[in-house]
């Protein structure tokens, strides 16, 4: 009776160490590809946030100085810190009594390993002041 139970499940034998080896495969792609994603989408998002606050405080300085100039200076100087490609478009205009700062870059961002596939990571954002700065 036993040997007739050995021969039935003779082909599953085995199997738990080819899926072990599947689930690491899969862990080690999605660790590899969230290792450099995440640090390329968490820049973005903080190079906007930094964008906003150039905006707000460009707009709320007082006196004749060049508001325009101050606030493209002062993004293209955060850009650099925030490892900002040196060909990204920046355009900072008077559009009505709000200032706007627009920024555009893309980034290839490597997603499988020895370059199976690379993503172009696109940002494209307009800052304008909000609340009280724009009455």
């Amino acid at each position: 009776m036993e040997r007739n139970i050995e021969k039935k499940f003779r082909s599953q034998r085995g199997s738990a160490g080819v899926k072990l080896v599947l689930i690491l495969a899969a862990l080690f792609l999605v660790g590899h590809a969230g290792f450099n994603y995440i640090p390329v989408a968490y820049s973005g998002a903080s190079f906007k946030e930094e964008m906003q606050t150039a905006v707000i405080q460009g707009t709320a300085l007082p006196g004749g100085n060049d508001p325009l100039g101050a606030i493209k200076a002062k993004i293209k100087r955060i850009a650099s810190g925030y490892d900002i490609p040196p060909d990204a478009f920046y355009d900072v205009k008077q559009v009505g009594n709000v200032v706007q700062a627009h920024v555009i870059y893309s980034k290839q961002v490597e997603i499988l390993p020895f370059g199976l596939y690379t993503m172009t990571y696109h940002f494209d954002h307009t800052a304008t002041p909000a609340g009280f700065l724009t009455k």
